[in-house]
């Protein structure tokens, strides 16, 4: 007898974070939403067009615990 889907969502919530995580890398890439196959390449050269701004001094960092105190202050 097959599971119903409230009945596989009870086991999967029931996992180990860890077994929660692989079962997420595995289930997500069958749904094949329309994800852009380019977008690890697309987000390395942001990435690195960043990093470069950052590097000649065209944007100032900021410390992180800066940065997470203003993130942590948006979702409040």
């Amino acid at each position: 007898m097959s599971k119903t889907l409230k009945e596989l969502e009870e086991d999967a919530l029931s996992l180990p974070i860890p077994e929660r995580a692989q079962l997420i890398e595995r289930l997500l890439p069958t749904l094949n939403i329309g994800q852009d196959e380019d977008v690890e390449e697309n987000w390395l050269a942001e990435a690195e067009r960043r990093y470069q701004e950052y590097r000649s001094g065209k944007v100032n960092g900021k410390p992180a615990d800066q940065v997470f105190e203003n993130a942590y202050g948006s979702l409040k």
